[in-house]
């Protein structure tokens, strides 16, 4: 009996060293898996004599991609260097700073914000931190103190984690711009002017009349479904009709390839808008149903393009209830 019980015993001790091994093994095979790999690369590109642009994903932003969703670009003057958007997470503004070194001595004097939304300012603290002046539109203060902003940041932490964290903070404006401005870096006009509520209440736009380049943020979209989410349709499009105004040679929006062909990317963005307002303003006056309306849509003119089942039905439906509240 005595025997038999110190088999058991052995035996025990023995799964209990196996069960030990398991958790170490599984320790370590949860530690590498959990450990951050990196996969995002980019290089600026060459946009016009002096200015270089760097070109997001089009997906929705995610842990795997560190939120690199959105565009920047930057001009190099003699007084330094002018960056127009900071990225989604402060891991991809240190790539664009590293790479801004790979050009130009010149130091990041400025960062002016197109419009807050997270993928375009979670990486502002590193420009921050290398002593960038930040300037954006005034409406700006609303978002930052509102809880929506707040409540943003949290899931970001958990849904784009480990790039974006505990340590990445909202990051106000050095310098608040009412509706107009004029910055002038090592003899380089910015001619930076307010054209919301748009896609955004705070969306500015930035021309340099020297390299003939509009950075428009995301009041232009290429390549991709435009995120409306709650946007002023109206708005937005008579910012467009703004923007060709300008009549630039480039176009750099803030989502999907540069434009060479302003005019046409400009209708792009256009007609969509005009098209949802289109489809939506007799269900939304009448107080039909949303999603009765939705189905008689035809979308097929939008439906293979890059994000349309992840954001079109939200844009219609945000569509839908601005011309009720209209």
């Amino acid at each position: 009996m005595m025997n038999g019980f110190k088999g058991y015993l052995r035996l025990g001790q023995y799964l209990i060293w196996i069960l030990a091994g398991s958790f170490i093994f599984f320790g370590i095979a949860c530690g590498q898996s959990a450990k951050p790999v990196d996969l995002i690369a980019f290089k600026p590109v060459q946009v016009a004599p002096h200015t270089y642009f760097v070109q997001g994903l089009p997906e929705m932003g995610s842990s795997a991609n560190q939120n690199f969703i959105s565009n920047a670009g930057f001009v190099v003057t003699p007084g330094g260097v002018v960056v127009v958007d900071a990225l989604g997470s402060p891991v991809l503004a240190q790539k664009l700073i590293s790479e801004i070194k790979k050009i130009t001595n010149q130091k990041v004097v400025a960062v002016i914000v197109s419009h807050y939304h997270a993928d375009h300012v979670y990486g502002l603290q590193e420009f921050k931190k290398i002593g960038a002046k930040i300037y954006a539109q005034g409406e700006g203060r609303n978002y930052l103190s509102s809880e929506t902003a707040k409540q943003r940041l949290i899931a970001s932490r958990i849904d784009f984690a480990p790039w974006v964290n505990q340590n990445t903070k909202l990051i106000s404006a050095d310098v608040w711009i009412n509706q107009s401005s004029q910055l002038n870096i090592g003899g380089v006009d910015f001619y930076i002017s307010r054209v919301g509520p748009a896609h955004a209440p705070e969306d500015l736009m930035i021309y340099v009349p020297s390299e003939k380049v509009l950075f428009a943020g995301d009041l232009v979209f290429r390549g991709r479904i435009p995120f409306v989410g709650n946007a002023d349709s109206k708005g937005w499009l008579i910012a467009l009709d703004e923007i060709s105004k300008i009549n630039p040679n480039v176009v750099l929006p803030g989502h999907g390839a540069y434009s060479i062909k302003p005019s046409e990317d400009i209708a792009f963005t256009k007609n969509y808008l005009k098209y949802l307002r289109d489809s939506m303003s007799k269900a939304a006056i009448n107080m039909d149903p949303f999603e009765e309306a939705y189905q008689q849509i035809d979308w097929s003119e939008y439906e293979g393009m890059p994000l349309f089942r992840a954001a079109n039905r939200m844009n219609a439906y945000n569509v839908y209830l601005s011309i009720q509240a209209e």
